[in-house]
C-alpha cells in the first residue's frame, strides 16, 4: 500500500460516522468526549442531547441512522423496541455495533436486566459486527447517581452484606468503548469490565469518608427495606424493587472477582478506586 493509500484510508476512518445513544448519559457523554478529542466524527443523540432521539418516537429513528457506520448502544429500560431499531440500523448501513451491557447478565438479565440481555441478542443475531461491553457497578454511581444524596446525609444502606465488588470506573469503560468502535480485532467478543481490586461497600465508603473528609457510613440493611426506605423517597415501587433485588443477587459474589477486559482492550490497568475517591472529593462531589 502507497502512502496516500495509507492517508487515504486513515482519512475515511476518521470522517467515518459514529452514533453515540444515550449521550447524555454516564457513559455516553463520556464516549463522546473520547471520540471527539482522537478526532472521530460523532453523532450524540438522546431525548434531550444534540441530537435528538427517543426509543418511544420512532420518527427519531431514521434522521439519528443516516449515514452512520458504527453506533454506540445504550438500550432502553423497556426490551420491546430493540430488535426493529437494530434491524433499521442494519438496513440502513450501520455495520459495527458496541453494546453496553451488565456483568452477570448472562444469569440475571431475563429477571433484572431485561433489556440488557435484549441487546445482546439482538446484535448477534442481526449479522453485523457486534462487540459487547459487560461492566461492574461504576465508580460514578457514589457521585453521579442514586447512591449520592444517601452519601451526602452520612449514611449509604443497601442490601449487599459484605461481598467484594471490583467497581469500574465509567471513564474506564468510556475508553474501551471507543477503541472498540474505531480499532479493528474485537468483532464477536463480550469483554467484561471491572477495576482493579474488589473493595466491599462498607470499604468503599470508609475510603470516599477519608477522601472527602466527610463523616460517611455503611449499612447493611435487607431488601424489603431497602425498597422501603426507596419509597420513602419518592421512588417508585417497581423501579426500586427492581434495583433491591439486583443488589442482593449481587451479595452472592458472582462479580466479586476483578476480570482483565480493560487490561485486553487498553493495554494498560484500570484506575483503582482510591484514585476516584481522591479526585471526586477534589473536585467537591460530596461536599
Amino acid at each position: 500500500m502507497t502512502d496516500n493509500a495509507k492517508n487515504t484510508q486513515a482519512s475515511d476512518a476518521s470522517d467515518a460516522l459514529i452514533l453515540v445513544l444515550g449521550s447524555t448519559g454516564k457513559t455516553g457523554r463520556r464516549v463522546v468526549a473520547r471520540l471527539r478529542e482522537a478526532g472521530r466524527n460523532v453523532r450524540a443523540a438522546s431525548r434531550s442531547g444534540e441530537t435528538r432521539f427517543d426509543w418511544t418516537d420512532r420518527s427519531t429513528w431514521a434522521p439519528v441512522l443516516e449515514g452512520v457506520s458504527a453506533l454506540y448502544l445504550v438500550g432502553p429500560p423497556e426490551p420491546g423496541p430493540i430488535a426493529d431499531f437494530v434491524d433499521r440500523a442494519a438496513a440502513a448501513g450501520v455495520r459495527r455495533f458496541v453494546v453496553l451491557s451488565g456483568r452477570g447478565v448472562e444469569v440475571y438479565g431475563d429477571s433484572f436486566e431485561p433489556s440488557m440481555a435484549e441487546a445482546e441478542r439482538v446484535v448477534r443475531e442481526a449479522g453485523v459486527d457486534w462487540t459487547v461491553i459487560r461492566p461492574n457497578n461504576f465508580t460514578q454511581n457514589f457521585d453521579e447517581d442514586i447512591f449520592h444524596a444517601p452519601l451526602v446525609a452520612g449514611r449509604l444502606a443497601l442490601p449487599v452484606g459484605d461481598v467484594p465488588e471490583p467497581f469500574i470506573d465509567v471513564d474506564d469503560i468510556a475508553e474501551v468503548a471507543a477503541a472498540l468502535l474505531t480499532e479493528e480485532g474485537h468483532t464477536g467478543r463480550v469483554y467484561e469490565l471491572s477495576g482493579p481490586r474488589a473493595l466491599s461497600f462498607a470499604d468503599a465508603v470508609a475510603e470516599l469518608s477519608q477522601a472527602s473528609g466527610r463523616p460517611m457510613r455503611f449499612e447493611h440493611i435487607t431488601a424489603d427495606a431497602y425498597v422501603a426506605e426507596l419509597t420513602a423517597a419518592d421512588v417508585p415501587a417497581e423501579p426500586a424493587r427492581a434495583l433491591a433485588d439486583v443488589l442482593a443477587w449481587l451479595a452472592d459474589g458472582y462479580n466479586a472477582a476483578p476480570v482483565s477486559g480493560v487490561r485486553d482492550v487498553l493495554g494498560r490497568e484500570p484506575r483503582d478506586f482510591s484514585v476516584y475517591a481522591k479526585a471526586a472529593s477534589a473536585a467537591g462531589a460530596w461536599g
